[in-house]
């Protein structure tokens, strides 16, 4: 697990330093890998000194403050990964605030806990706050405050127009109403509730699902094939670990889905529902269902409750919501969701397991290509999540197909950058390069630059490769046991030389339909 913290702080480092075009402009110059990693170090440094500026005892603000002509604003970013957009939102915004001339901190909700905190000083002296999140934010701080809320990409793309309006925005009032405004926002807010239980369920099924994949890769097979991954020693601890890990991730799901809708009191009654549904047969699709439930569920007691005495208000978080919440959930997820999921899941696992090759086929192109339509966006997350209940379910190729597709679009990208030149500007080429670091690490967001700049060439060019890339997975029968790390995983994928040739040839397809797509460039033709 620390192994897997320090990958994704490492990847949250580099998004934050590849958005800055100068940054990847000299890093794509360098002369010598020592030269290349120098670079690397020093941005990093820099980065953290600028980080420093921005600690509790430091005075970030006081210049503007002190100067009267520039507002101070305040932000937060998260995304449901913690991995890419939460740093690039964060990167975006302290840069167009520095050439705007406005004061700005930046507290980043990422993989690794809240970084860069908001202090209650710096709130009581900001003229205003942006949310670019896709996940829940700790909101009751910004009581009094003018608060702009917003998605995590348009922190990456309208930073200057969020900057722009938020001395302006309302004023923000935690009353009641206004706490269960966002859970009548439709489609909007049931993706912001989904995403905070995925967020938080992230750790435990990467990290678990990865050491339940090495536990496969070094056990022996020979020696009892119904007991594969636990038959040696060694295959057995890294299976233990991983298993106890990876069986955390429905409660955990529920159980944030639910603190989402109902807050604090939800979470119990969620996480508890979650384990009733993995226990019951009810799986994935059961521990949403009972994130929900629980969260609405939560508010319903609420409501039930608030004709109670005042002298009674102190009870109630700890006592009346679990116990009638506990209660209540059990009692439906037994009785009402379990039995018809759980039918529900076996037909659906029987249909895939014996699925032919054409239909194979089409879910591995569909799959894939969804994780390229909106590159971390709502679309590429329900995907992600179905590979992720299939690695729960025991299917593991639809797992593979997911990751292939979200890798082609940036390796693409990168190809296309380098055979085309005459179609990228010389910005464009110095900053697309990088994307075959992010595109092998799975890191589909690298392409979200060149994709917003162009979307109707780069998005068919991309959706195609990632589509032709998922198809070719499922024909050769590849599989997946983790659910992230891209080319770092590829010795525990199933059928690894197939695999890799999938991938290749999504990306060349991508990169040639990109090439013929773009037109040449008219500027810098030198």
């Amino acid at each position: 697990d620390d192994a897997n913290e320090l990958h994704l702080n490492v990847l949250a480092k580099l998004s934050g330093l590849l958005i800055d075009p100068q940054f990847k402009a000299k890093l794509m110059a360098a002369s010598s890998p020592e030269e290349f990693l120098k670079m690397i170090a020093d941005g990093e440094a820099a980065k953290d000194a600028l980080d420093a500026r921005y600690a509790p005892a430091a005075t970030s603000m006081q210049p503007a403050q002190s100067a009267g002509t520039s507002p101070k604003i305040l932000a937060v970013t998260a995304c449901p990964t913690g991995i890419a957009h939460t740093y690039m939102a964060a990167q975006k915004l302290e840069d167009t605030a520095k050439d705007l001339g406005v004061s700005i901190k930046v507290e980043t909700n990422g993989s690794g806990g809240a970084k860069n905190v908001l202090t209650a000083q710096e709130i009581e002296l900001a003229d205003a706050i942006i949310i670019a999140a896709d996940t829940q934010v700790e909101m009751a701080r910004f009581a009094g405050k003018r608060v702009l809320k917003t998605g995590v990409v348009d922190g990456i793309h309208k930073a200057k127009q969020l900057i722009e309006q938020a001395p302006s925005a309302p004023i923000y009032q935690p009353s009641a109403q206004e706490q269960s405004a966002p859970r009548s926002e439709g489609a909007k807010g049931i993706y912001k509730h989904l995403m905070s239980g995925v967020s938080n369920m992230l750790p435990f099924v990467i990290g678990g699902g990865i050491l339940i994949a090495l536990a496969f890769l070094l056990d022996d097979y020979s020696i009892n094939p119904s007991s594969f991954g636990s038959n040696t020693p060694t295959a057995k601890f890294f299976m233990t670990i991983g298993g106890a890990a990876f069986g955390f991730m429905l409660p955990i799901l529920a159980g944030f889905i639910a603190m989402s809708i109902g807050d604090r009191p939800a979470l119990a009654v969620g996480f508890v529902g979650g384990a009733i549904a993995s226990s019951g047969g009810a799986g994935f699709l059961g521990a949403l269902l009972a994130g929900f439930i629980a969260g609405y569920l939560v508010l319903g007691l609420k409501k039930l409750f608030s004709t109670l005495p005042d002298s009674l208000e102190g009870i109630k978080p700890v006592l009346l919501y679990p116990l009638f919440g506990i209660l209540l959930i059990g009692v439906i997820l037994t009785f009402f969701v379990n039995p018809p999921v759980a039918a529900l899941n076996t037909a659906l696992n029987s249909f895939l397991t014996n699925m032919g090759t054409g239909s194979r086929v089409l879910l591995g192109m569909i799959v894939a290509g969804m994780m390229a339509v909106d590159m971390g966006g709502p679309i590429n997350k329900a995907a992600y999540v179905f590979g992720v209940a299939s690695i729960e379910a025991g299917n593991f190729e639809i797992m593979a197909a997911v990751m292939a597709g979200g890798m082609v679009p940036p390796l693409a990208i990168a190809l296309a950058s380098t055979f085309f030149k005459k179609k990228f500007t010389k910005k464009e080429r110095g900053s697309a390069p990088v994307n075959y670091i992010m595109g092998l690490s799975f890191i589909t967001e690298g392409a979200i630059p060149f994709a917003a700049s162009d979307p109707l060439r780069v998005l068919p060019a991309c959706v195609t490769g990632s589509a032709i890339a998922g198809a070719l997975s499922m024909f050769f029968h590849c599989t997946l046991r983790a659910p992230h790390g891209g080319l770092f995983v590829l010795p525990v994928v199933g059928n690894p030389v197939m695999y890799f040739i999938a991938i290749a040839a999504g990306s060349i397809v991508g990169a040639v339909i990109l090439g013929v797509l773009k037109k040449d460039v008219v500027e810098d033709q030198a």
